[in-house]
């Protein structure tokens, strides 16, 4: 084991979606962080995730917006199948196709690609790969602006006094942990998600397309000419098999092809045509809205993002997007106390800010939480979680879903994804690559 002792103003846990765009927006208001990601590569595994409004927004402010928009189009609508009575719902995502659509509509885009855009903005030495963190430890300085007050440990013996850290480690967040956060809970579903791959292209429309059936609902969005993500989610309890299962993609591929019904072929067709690599498999996990509005989301200038802080079920597609938010967030607020030091960071300036964070943050991912939470759970027809799975419940739930929920609920709920997260400040000259 080394006993390397490093001294980093920023560091950044999790080399994922909130780590790297947390990494790029300090970057542009010009201060250099360190993400440390325990794996020994970029980790793509999902294959990809769906961008809202909210989320081309935050990737405008972080400026790398322009390299997916010109790749990846955006979808205008989508349809809902009841698998039982055959019955289809439009869904509309937008009755514009203006410039701001072409813009910020939603599209699926490869995580990889997303990755590798905010990676080739950052420093070569931005991230420091199989870097596990240990512990974590902080002083009682209060030297201001030449403290570095945080000290943390990883598993390689590597010990690095830092002024400000970020924890971007996921679900399972060891930052978070150390805050005094409580677990995330199981949501009572389970969830799939691949890339299906057709070389010789796809043929189809460029369009969502969803199906709900008995405690399960799948669907499929196309990414490119070639690509397609398709997911699926289902009730379920956790068992040996399935925990064998996840490691296993051929096993994982057999499974959802026997759970997806004849009638929904063309989903069939697309798991058929699964990247292998790109398969996911796992419990759907979320942290209780009020953990989030009373929990201790920082200490001092420790502080998480993303599903560090707000795991939430993916039934409105806003985990990413949320986790693009935060980034642009934590970082105007950390670029403010930076350009007002005159380009120094100050720890006691450095609390209020991230404070302030924390308080813009609670109440919005709070409300993506529960959003997300009752959407899985009423197009799903209910029957898992922490609501009653009653015959009653059941059948209430199902006519909300088919009567209410698509043509009304929905829309209102959408709404969410047209958040703006603002910009990110100027004054100071981005520190350099």
């Amino acid at each position: 084991m080394e006993n390397v002792v490093m001294r980093e103003e920023v560091v950044i846990v999790g080399g994922g979606v909130a780590g790297l765009a947390t990494a790029l927006a300090l970057k542009r208001v010009g201060i250099k962080s360190l993400v440390l990601e325990r794996a020994n590569e970029l980790r793509v595994t999902g294959g990809s995730l769906t961008l809202f409004p909210n989320a081309w927004i935050a990737l405008e402010a972080l400026g790398v917006a322009h390299k997916l928009t010109s790749v990846y189009k955006p979808f205008k609508r989508g349809e809902v199948t009841n698998v039982a009575s055959r019955v289809t719902q439009e869904v509309l995502f937008t009755t514009d196709e203006g410039d701001e659509w072409l813009a910020r509509g939603p599209r699926s885009v490869h995580r990889r690609a997303l990755l590798e855009a905010m990676l080739e903005e950052l420093p070569t030495d931005a991230i420091r790969y199989s870097s596990k963190l240990r512990s974590i430890e902080k002083t009682e300085t209060r030297d201001d602006a030449d403290s570095f007050g945080v000290i943390v440990h990883l598993e390689d013996g590597t010990t690095i006094n830092t002024k400000v850290l970020i924890g971007c480690d996921g679900v399972h967040s060891v930052v978070a942990k150390w805050l005094g956060l409580k677990a995330p809970v199981y949501s009572g579903r389970y969830a799939v998600r691949g890339l299906g791959v057709f070389p010789e292209g796809h043929g189809l429309k460029h369009e969502v397309q969803q199906f709900v059936a008995e405690g399960r609902r799948f669907g499929i969005m196309p990414n490119t000419n070639t690509d397609v993500f398709w997911f699926m989610t289902y009730q379920s309890t956790p068992s040996e098999e399935e925990e064998m299962a996840k490691g296993d993609p051929k096993i994982i591929q057999k499974t959802m092809l026997e759970k997806v019904p004849d009638s929904a072929q063309i989903v069939k067709d697309v798991i058929q045509h699964a990247y292998m690599p790109s398969l996911s498999w796992g419990p759907l996990q979320f942290r209780y809205p009020w953990d989030l509005l009373f929990g201790k989301v920082s200490n001092g200038t420790i502080t998480v993002a993303g599903d560090a802080m707000h795991p939430m079920t993916p039934d409105l597609g806003q985990g990413g997007c949320s986790a693009l938010e935060d980034a642009v967030v934590l970082g105007r607020h950390i670029g403010n106390s930076f350009i007002r030091n005159g380009g120094m960071l100050s720890q006691e300036d450095l609390e209020v800010e991230i404070g302030m964070y924390v308080k813009e943050r609670r109440f919005r991912t709070a409300g993506l939480i529960t959003g997300s939470y009752i959407s899985g759970w009423v197009q799903q027809g209910g029957g898992a979680g922490i609501i009653s799975s009653s015959r009653v419940v059941g059948w209430l739930t199902k006519f909300v879903r088919d009567t209410v929920f698509y043509k009304i609920a929905f829309r209102r709920l959408v709404g969410l994804v047209q958040y703006d997260c603002g910009k990110l400040p100027t004054g100071l000259t981005s520190c350099g690559n």
